[in-house]
């Protein structure tokens, strides 16, 4: 029986692992490729590392050094986003074989087969455990054909691996727990970027080396299991053992999972739902209102990720020329994201990225929520009314640009705070507000494909649409680092974005990306009078 329900879960997924699988290889091979082209040398690789250790914030964003080699120099850059990975693809895993499923009915009608309530369970355990497995092994291959030491190489897919065990148990739990998977996701996710941050904490707040080439990292990395993913130092001690307590909490929180799904009804959770109102306020009176009712809680928490991303890409941009004064690599990269610009307009160009990135997912996962609602059949309930196709769909993009809008003043709000508390040149606010206003025009193209895609292919519009925002993401955080062709990451809209060029406003990508949100915008609502509500899947 968990054979069967084994194939049916790859038959199901096959698509989104694929995507999620090769994502995580190819930013694998293009950290090699980019260390080597842009660190080739020892010297600049040390330079780099004593830039860090004058600045351990930026230890938040990167790994735990561990030495100057070539292998162990790109652990360094790249470890914590390949751990990332494999946790975001096993949360989300964990969470649409059980939650979601109880939400649609399928949980109940499998449990009344002879599988009973926990086989389907323990086939998502071993459904994630596999695809871990594929992507340890997808590391392993991309470092050690680059000639990398093999048993580094092991220890660096082991670690990614673990980490996304760890995260597959976390997504279990917290479908137990929440009441729905929407909640579920949002508790699994706002976890992993806590023990993200509590991570790279760890690793700011440890103690340099005598050689300025290594971390031992202090006791809040051990808070995470981030830490002791890089506390394994691939190529560099190889050591197993921080592993081992990913598994460790992987079994246990799995086991908890076990024992709560036994404990508890088909349907309920541990936390259960509120009860809703008798009668609606008077505000709760249009299909746009419904729709902020149902996604302003997670509107809210892309707002705040803004607010501390914008607080840092000015607080930091106060040192960024001392950093890189020596560090011509490193001055390369902050000038080819500020396309010329000074170094501090690149950490502001750096960090708005991930502002803008933030928008782009508050954006996407809203229009989302349109084909969530459509398979769960309320969208229909609300269609039975006198409300239009159109009008409903407009909703949802009136909420999802009123997100982008929100997180990015809220990363501008961040970058001004940022600047009155370090005392940094105020013109830097404006830098920071006509890149925030740019960053929130490439988000309005990931939601306005997104919808698209919704009205044209809407089975396709949840894994299609994050896909899009991951690959533009990789292309336009990494692109640069990695020696990308320039007119291949400028097909990310975060990297086309205009951005401030020393006093002037650098706008060659702007007219593709206002073309491509409206014309995606408008051909959404067209093409939605004559789309039919789709089957449920």
């Amino acid at each position: 029986m968990i054979g069967a329900l084994l194939r049916q879960r790859v038959r199901r997924d096959w698509l989104q692992l694929l995507l999620w699988l090769l994502g995580t290889y190819a930013l694998a091979a293009a950290a090699v490729g980019g260390v080597a082209s842009s660190y080739g040398t020892e010297t600049d690789r040390i330079n780099v590392l004593a830039a860090v250790m004058a600045n351990p914030v930026i230890m938040l964003f990167r790994g735990l050094p561990s030495g100057a080699e070539v292998d162990a120099f790109t652990l360094f850059l790249i470890l914590p986003f390949l751990a990332m990975m494999a946790a975001f693809m096993s949360t989300f895993l964990a969470v649409r074989h059980t939650r979601a499923e109880e939400e649609l009915g399928r949980a109940e009608l499998v449990g009344a087969t002879p599988a009973g309530r926990l086989t389907p369970l323990i086939a998502t355990i071993v459904h994630g455990a596999l695809a871990n497995l594929v992507l340890a092994c997808l590391v392993f291959v991309a470092f050690v054909s680059a000639g990398y030491a093999p048993i580094g190489c092991l220890v660096s897919g082991i670690a990614a691996g673990a980490v996304g065990l760890c995260f597959l148990a976390i997504g279990l739990v917290a479908a137990q727990v929440m009441h729905t998977a929407r909640a579920a996701n949002s508790a699994a996710v706002w976890v992993l970027l806590l023990t993200f941050v509590i991570g790279g904490l760890g690793n700011a707040l440890g103690t340099p080396s005598a050689d300025l080439q290594s971390v031992t990292s202090s006791w809040l990395t051990w808070l995470s299991p981030f830490g002791w993913a890089e506390n394994s130092r691939p190529f560099a001690t190889n050591t197993l053992w921080p592993l081992a307590l990913c598994l460790g909490v992987a079994i246990a929180l799995g086991a908890a999972a076990i024992l709560l799904q036994a404990a508890r009804d088909t349907g309920e959770s541990l936390i259960p739902a509120r009860e809703g109102r008798a009668s609606a306020r008077g505000s709760l009176r249009s299909p746009t209102a419904l729709v902020w009712r149902l996604t302003w809680g997670s509107l809210l928490g892309w707002s705040i990720g803004g607010l501390l991303t914008g607080l840092l890409a000015t607080s930091l941009a106060s040192v960024i020329n001392s950093v890189t004064a020596q560090i011509p690599a490193v001055q390369a990269l902050f000038e080819a994201l500020s396309k010329g610009g000074s170094l501090a307009q690149g950490m502001v160009a750096i960090f708005f990225m991930i502002v803008g990135l933030l928008a782009a997912c508050a954006g996407v996962q809203t229009i989302c929520r349109a084909r969530q609602e459509e398979v769960h059949g309320t969208a229909e309930l609300v269609l039975a009314t006198p409300v239009e196709r159109v009008r409903w769909l407009g909703g949802y993009l009136v909420v999802a640009a009123t997100a982008i809008v929100l997180v990015a003043a809220s990363g501008v709000l961040g970058a001004v705070l940022g600047v009155a508390a370090t005392g940094t040149d105020w013109s830097l606010v404006r830098d920071a507000l006509v890149t925030g206003g740019a960053q929130a025009l490439a988000a309005a193209v990931f939601v306005a494909i997104t919808a698209l895609l919704f009205v044209l292919l809407p089975h396709t519009t949840i894994p299609a649409g994050w896909s899009l925002v991951m690959l533009g993401a990789l292309l336009g955080l990494f692109g640069a680092l990695f020696n990308l062709p320039e007119w291949i990451v400028n097909l990310s809209p975060l990297a086309a974005a205009p951005t401030m060029v020393q006093d002037a406003i650098d706008a060659k990508g702007m007219w593709w990306l206002v073309a491509a949100a409206g014309v995606g915008a408008v051909a959404s609502m067209l093409l939605m009078r004559r789309r039919e509500l789709a089957a449920r899947s």
